[in-house]
């Protein structure tokens, strides 16, 4: 009896040390991100092409660098040791961006963040699902805090910066950070080893060509949504929302996505994946074409639920699509790959090539543009369903 009270007790504080990282650390991120697309142009001044740059070093990190902290991760088996390492540097890193005015110092500081902050998500997401692996609990309650975290940072520190000083949200960054470390020291020592053999996989998944132009969708689709999050600070601070505004339309918008994402899979297996990614890509594309036309800062407001559609629908059908294409064998790489593409390269690209427009333009055509991608995105989706309907027939 004594040792089962103790053992539920060890199993809620676990648990407890996750939901305080995830909160933490996603708060941190919460209130740099959103609003150093902003600093970066009313504070520092520079360029939209030096903004887009500077922000799409993070994405092609993401690239490069995750899978050497896989490599360290699996080779020393210290998973714990080297997250909360990255955490701390970031936070040191964090820090010292606020003091740096220098485009070139602020792109080798921005890089230098890029690197530790590349070890956060896939250390913190190995640590915990082997947890969830060995004690059945719920992935999905876990991860949840690290969404509520982000969408009240937004909120909160874009508040405070109006208030105070846009540099604040280094400093919020950075304790955040530093408290997080302390939990992340108390996270469970094994991981999960995930490793994939891309070249074997390759190999497997040039029989599925239709894996390669899903590849391709993702690159179109995704990448808009997660470079949104970029410029989105700037769109707002355009149609007169100031940074409180930037914060209520990152909450409403993260806020919108966990739901969705609870109904995707009844919807998916009601609607079939193919016809669930047609709806969150053109919705996705209406809502970038609207942005394009400038709206009334209510009308965005309301519109942020287009992203909890989009993305919290999106993302889950994909990541089934790309199982369900590949073979079993090669699960691991074919998602990998799709990750890289979607969430790296596609990224880095609509976050480069915005900046360029929004210095050539103004920040309603970087959104035409997000239209455009998307629009062709969703003509592909249309051509994979027209033949799986012709390969049914």
């Amino acid at each position: 009896m004594d040792y089962s009270l103790s053992h539920q007790r060890t199993d809620r504080q676990v648990k407890g040390n996750f939901y305080l990282f995830y909160f933490l650390i996603f708060f941190g991120f919460g209130s740099l991100f959103p609003l150093l697309s902003v600093y970066l142009k009313d504070v520092i001044g520079l360029s939209g092409s030096q903004i887009g740059m500077l922000m799409s070093i993070s994405p092609v990190v993401m690239i490069l660098i995750q899978p050497i902290w896989g490599i360290f991760s699996d080779a020393t088996q210290k998973p714990t040791f080297l997250l909360t390492g990255a955490i701390v540097f970031a936070a040191i890193f964090g820090f010292i961006y606020s003091f740096i005015e220098s485009y070139q110092l602020l792109l080798f500081a921005a890089t230098l963040l890029a690197i530790m902050q590349s070890a956060v998500v896939p250390l913190s997401d190995s640590i915990a699902i082997n947890y969830v692996q060995k004690t059945k609990a719920q992935y999905g309650s876990i991860r949840l805090w690290g969404a509520v975290g982000f969408a009240i940072s937004v909120l909160v520190v874009g508040q405070l910066a109006e208030s105070f000083s846009l540099s604040i949200i280094f400093y919020t960054f950075t304790i955040m950070l530093l408290i997080s470390a302390i939990f992340a020291f108390q996270l469970p020592r094994e991981s999960q080893p995930m490793q994939a053999s891309i070249r074997e996989g390759l190999k497997e998944l040039t029989n599925v060509p239709k894996y390669f132009v899903f590849l391709f969708v993702a690159f179109l689709v995704l990448g808009p949504i997660l470079a949104n999050n970029i410029y989105f600070g700037i769109f707002i601070t355009e149609l007169g929302g100031g940074l409180t505004g930037i914060g209520i339309a990152f909450l409403l918008a993260a806020g919108s996505e966990a739901p969705f994402m609870r109904v995707a899979s009844g919807w998916i297996n009601k609607l079939g994946m193919i016809n669930i990614l047609l709806m969150a890509t053109f919705i996705s594309a209406a809502r970038w074409i609207l942005y394009f036309i400038e709206p009334p800062l209510a009308v965005v407001y309301i519109t942020t639920i287009a992203q909890g559609f989009s993305v919290g629908l999106f993302i889950p059908a994909a990541l089934q699509y790309v199982r369900d294409l590949s073979p079993s064998t090669v699960g691991a790489t074919a998602i990998s790959l799709y990750s890289a593409v979607g969430n790296g390269l596609g990224n880095w690209f609509c976050t480069f090539v915005g900046g360029i427009i929004l210095e050539a333009f103004s920040i309603l055509y970087v959104y035409l543009f997000y239209s455009i991608l998307t629009f062709m995105g969703l003509f592909v989706l249309l051509y994979l369903k027209v033949r799986e309907n012709r390969l049914l027939s």
